[in-house]
């Protein structure tokens, strides 16, 4: 099986047992997201537990192109199980955190983890190679997600820690030797303490941040796990992959001579010298930081500053609108405060949409000292670091007002009566499952609808880049995009096999209702589920539609990713192959979530969604809404900022949807034709022995 290690590590926190399962009984998923949803369902008899309910199964795994030389591919790892996140389900959920883990993984020989129990009291796990060790964690419990890593390494490594020398894995001398430090994935406070928004944390700043896993792990008394190996991936044609490598670097990737265009903006910030996006002054010095056989630069950077290997959000969140920005006094409060987030182990997307609740609440004076919700949160402090690190450590610790935030904030505001009115007004921006507003789904009509259809917001960028930052940058700059709306459109319906429309982008108040539109969600849905989450193809590099170093502006997508699953694996699948295995994924995830509860009827937006237009400066990223539409024959961006979702078209438009997958319109569920096809029978008859098969 070239590619995969062969074996999935399994244990039992409960009994303590160690235990193997065989990778290729698994392999038809392809790896990451399909082979842990595969064992989920196999591995969890009763889909509607609790997240904390000890017979969640968490499973942790990696891809065949993990640890190979497969470019932005070979560091991401994948983590599935039952969140506690979400709301009012916990639904089965992913998170998906880069670094240096999943190759580590697969060098000490295992393809994936699966957790199942709870340990009696704390403990970590320690990998190194084949020898499995669960140690107890209690002098690691209370300890910050860096101090822990940093002791972890002095336990596995010795006087190694400090130094930069081989040192040898265990007492026998074919135990194996590396330069390597382990690994280690861990929670911190947040996690201990079981916030909802509890992450889990690999090095300075690559997080599992969705889902709330680190308070998964905190009530299986997990601490962290630690791996390192001194193995190799076998590769079934390794000159394939070099030459595919080097054809992917010659055509699509940035030169040595022409580093970056100006023209380019946002494609290739990654790629660009220096301070990624000009957010750093001249004082702050920084240098880039990339997971794992990363091609493009490294989009993370170390400074001297904080802020160390977070990057977009990990250090915006904080952004405060009216906060002075001048003299670099607010990059470094953002650097400082991306640190106390990556140390607590808590999710920073939720922190945001936290800041920006509170704040509102505390002008309409209900929160405050002495007030409805009290609390003694020194806004008037808001924008220095003090506040933020107030607000950190009272919800990692569950203090005074941080007990009730560590539930999330849908539950916070429930608890204290608003949750209707303020998701209601907006100024609680949960826009689908109690997830924070990431794009705004009244114009970002992909991400709102895969999220909404979905279990969480989806943070995948595939369009984004392309139908939302380059024509809103180019509105705002003057610049134009480096290709037309018509080009992109001819683009997009060329990379977007076997669902190819030309129409799939018309984000008018029109086209955000059609059947061009489903063939779009339909597509993406499947495209993540299998190249993005399973293959683990990093979502800053692909799908990459429009490229900026190719004459034709065409990207690698469509081409590329079956190019180097195939010379890795000996498979010779299509691309079109690949995205049909993330549908029969899709369809088993869905299949989850019905027998967890899900039903149409439960699928729809937070109420500000229909009644309040979309407006821009919101949160950090929301600049003019330009986009493609296409309208009275025409193509062209335009811009579409001030609508609402149209409830009633929007419901219109799911019953389109479930009918172009299969499913029963009235319900959302797959019907028995649709999951047979799929070689899903066994997924049908349990759905059916629940009442819950599509009619």
């Amino acid at each position: 099986m070239n590619g995969y290690m062969g074996q999935i590590l399994r244990i039992n926190l409960t009994t303590r047992k160690i235990s193997t399962i065989k990778t290729e009984d698994y392999a038809e998923w392809g790896g990451g997201h399909g082979i842990g949803s595969a064992l989920f369902w196999e591995l969890c008899p009763d889909k509607a537990i609790s997240g904390f309910d000890p017979r969640n199964v968490v499973t942790i795994m990696t891809s065949p192109l993990s640890g190979t030389l497969a470019p932005a591919v070979a560091g991401r790892t994948e983590v599935q199980g039952i969140g506690v996140q979400g709301y009012p389900i916990e639904w089965f959920t992913r998170s998906n955190f880069g670094g240096r883990f999943a190759a580590l993984l697969k060098y000490a020989g295992w393809d994936g983890i699966v957790i199942e129990g709870k340990a009696d009291k704390p403990v970590w796990l320690d990998i190194r190679n084949q020898q499995i060790t669960i140690k107890e964690a209690g002098s690691l419990w209370g300890l910050d997600t860096w101090e822990t890593q940093e002791e972890i390494w002095r336990e596995v490594m010795g006087n190694a820690a400090t130094r930069d020398e081989w040192w040898q894995l265990g007492t026998e001398r074919d135990s194996g030797r590396t330069t390597q430090k382990p690994a280690v994935l861990t929670i911190g406070p947040a996690g201990e303490n079981l916030c909802r928004n509890a992450s889990l944390i690999h090095d300075a700043g690559n997080s599992a941040g969705q889902g709330g896993f680190g308070a998964v792990w905190g009530s299986k008394n997990l601490k962290a796990i630690s791996v390192v190996g001194t193995g190799s991936v076998d590769i079934a044609d390794p000159n394939g992959l070099m030459n595919a490598r080097l054809w992917a670097k010659e055509n699509y990737a940035t030169h040595i001579d022409n580093p970056y265009d100006e023209r380019v903006g946002l494609y290739s910030f990654p790629n660009k010298p220096g301070n990624s996006l000009g957010i750093y002054p001249e004082h702050v010095s920084s240098r880039p930081q990339g997971c794992f056989g990363c091609h493009k630069g490294g989009c993370r950077r170390r400074t001297d500053s904080g802020g160390n290997e977070s990057q977009c959000v990990d250090f915006f969140f904080y952004d405060a609108h009216d906060m002075e920005r001048h003299g670099g006094k607010t990059t470094t409060t953002f650097l400082q405060t991306a640190d106390l987030a990556q140390r607590a182990g808590i999710n920073v997307y939720e922190l945001e949409s936290g800041i920006i609740w509170l704040r509102h609440l505390y002008k309409l004076g209900v929160l405050g000292r002495g007030k409805e919700i009290n609390t003694d949160l020194p806004f008037e402090q808001f924008g220095e670091t003090a506040f933020a690190a107030d607000l950190i450590d009272k919800i990692a610790h569950r203090k005074e007002i941080g007990a009730d935030l560590g539930e999330g904030l849908a539950r916070a505001a429930k608890k204290w009566g608003r949750l209707e009115q303020d998701l209601k007004s907006g100024i609680l921006p949960l826009q689908y499952w109690g997830y924070a507003q990431h794009y705004d789904a009244r114009v970002e009509t992909d991400w709102g609808y895969g999220s909404i259809l979905g279990e969480r917001d989806i943070n995948e960028h595939d369009f984004n880049w392309l139908v939302y930052w380059t024509p809103s940058i180019g509105y705002l700059t003057g610049e134009k995009p480096l290709v037309s709306a018509k080009e992109l459109s001819e683009i997009i319906a060329e990379k977007c096999k076997p669902y190819s429309d030309p129409l799939m982008i018309d984000y008018s108040d029109k086209g955000i209702y059609s059947e061009h539109m489903v063939k779009l969600i339909a597509w993406h849905r499947h495209y993540t589920r299998f190249w993005k989450q399973s293959i683990g193809y990093c979502d800053w590099a692909y799908a990459d539609f429009v490229n900026p170093y190719t004459p034709d502006y065409r990207g690698i997508t469509g081409e590329g990713e079956p190019k180097f699953f195939n010379a890795v694996t000996g498979s010779n699948i299509s691309f079109e192959e690949g995205i049909e295995i993330g549908r029969r994924i899709w369809n088993l995830d869905r299949a989850i979530w019905i027998l967890q509860g899900r039903h149409r009827d439960l699928e729809h937006f937070a109420q500000y969604t229909y009644e309040v237009p979309a407006k821009t400066g919101y949160t950090t990223y929301e600049i003019p809404y330009v986009m493609p539409t296409y309208e009275n024959g025409t193509w062209d961006y335009r811009v579409i900022g001030g609508r609402v979702i149209d409830k009633q078209k929007f419901e219109e438009w799911k019953s389109k949807f479930f009918e172009f997958e299969g499913w029963d319109p009235a319900t959302g569920w797959p019907r028995r034709d649709t999951l047979e096809k799929l070689n899903l029978g066994h997924v049908a008859n349990a759905l059916a022995k629940q009442g819950k098969l599509g009619a």
